[in-house]
């Protein structure tokens, strides 16, 4: 079966300092909105309206709700890398073999290299990153010298499937 996935993996954001500040925005709004809206009473020492209390109560929550649906998804097949990063990407990326010229897993750091964690742009031609958490990756190199780091948290794997496939390219 040339279709076969060989390696498959789904991330997602976990890190709990994110989580925490998310549901604490949310929680404090939603209070407000219970305060204000339901109580009567107006929330802070300049409070909004209730229309915009509820407007701005949506939106974090929209927000909480986008970051939940936030999932990297990589896929290696026989004719090479299928990644995305959803709602971003709503249909896969494909990378064929041919189009490499490189290959590996590698550790990086997030934060220097890539200002962070999401759909990133790298510093000083270090190409794009998908990447949710941690800091090992699958580089890519393209044969039109770009670059894309895949973040993983199957780095052993990535690597045993990159060398059965003849695929791995330092």
């Amino acid at each position: 079966m040339d279709n076969e996935i060989l390696f498959t993996e789904r991330q997602r954001f976990k890190q709990w300092w994110l989580w925490f500040i998310l549901l604490g925005i949310n929680g404090l709004f939603l209070f407000g909105v219970i305060k204000q809206v339901v109580g009567g009473e107006p929330y802070g020492d300049k409070p909004m309206s209730n229309t915009g209390l509820i407007l701005t109560t949506a939106l974090t929550v929209f927000l909480t709700f986008l970051f939940v649906s936030f999932r990297l998804e990589t896929i290696i097949r026989k004719d090479g890398i299928y990644v995305r990063f959803f709602p971003f990407h709503l249909k896969f990326r494909h990378y064929a073999w041919e189009t490499l010229t490189k290959s590996y897993v590698r550790q990086y750091a997030p934060i220097a290299e890539y200002g962070g964690w999401g759909l990133r742009y790298g510093f000083m031609g270090k190409g794009k990153a998908l990447n949710v958490s941690g800091n090992k990756g699958l580089q890519l190199e393209f044969t039109d010298n770009k670059k894309l780091l895949i973040g993983t948290n199957k780095p052993d794997e990535l690597t045993e499937i990159l060398k059965k496939l003849g695929q791995l390219k330092q």
